[in-house]
């Protein structure tokens, strides 16, 4: 089961933290890595076009803390298949009670922890352990000019990455992120407010 993170975390909305179900005998496991039937069942509606497929090689490299703000917004999936992760994401959506604050949860290759992260959220994740691997589905094809991002280490978002002692590996691009106070969010709140992971088992 994933792990919330303590801190400054959103209160109520469609962020929702999957457990696929494992198949396993004397040879090992079979499990549904994505059902949109099932998907449907928890509230998710989304279409996507794309899978991506990251390595890390160092503990305590971080990616993000990014979006997709423009000209179409979209959601993601995303799920640690080798190694360990801990994600977050923050809202972003002007106006909202929420806006700025964020959740976390540990996802992990041996409890096959999936996040779906909503239209409205800038996502992030840290390595817990050398040689990582996480993959993601969106919901449109890859845009660079599109892509849109927040300071990792921002003071006003507080986010609380567990990091080893060593510090974060960072690309120079993640490294040159604005701070919350700059950045100019793209998103309208719609007054539905949004959560901590809603877990969902299938």
């Amino acid at each position: 089961m994933g792990e919330a993170a303590t801190g400054r975390r959103a209160t109520n909305g469609p962020v929702i933290l999957l457990r696929p179900q494992r198949h396993g005998d004397a040879r090992g496991w079979f499990m549904e890595t994505w059902s949109e039937a099932w998907a449907a069942t928890c509230g998710i509606t989304a279409r996507f076009v794309q899978d991506n497929h990251s390595f890390s090689q160092a503990e305590g490299t971080v990616r993000g803390f990014t979006c997709n703000a423009r000209p179409t917004p979209r959601p993601s999936w995303c799920a640690a298949c080798a190694a360990r992760s801990w994600t977050m994401r923050s809202t972003l959506r002007r106006g909202s009670p929420t806006y700025g604050r964020w959740t976390a949860a540990r996802l992990t290759a041996e409890g096959a922890e999936q996040l779906f992260v909503p239209v409205g959220f800038a996502h992030g994740f840290v390595t817990l352990s050398a040689a990582t691997e996480v993959a993601y589905k969106v919901s449109d094809i890859h845009a660079p000019p599109c892509e849109a991002g927040l300071a990792w280490d921002d003071p006003a978002l507080r986010l609380d990455w567990p990091l080893p002692a060593t510090g974060p590996v960072l690309s120079a691009r993640d490294r040159a992120w604005p701070t919350l106070a700059a950045f100019d969010s793209p998103f309208a709140y719609d007054g539905e407010p949004l959560a901590a992971p809603d877990e969902r088992m299938n």
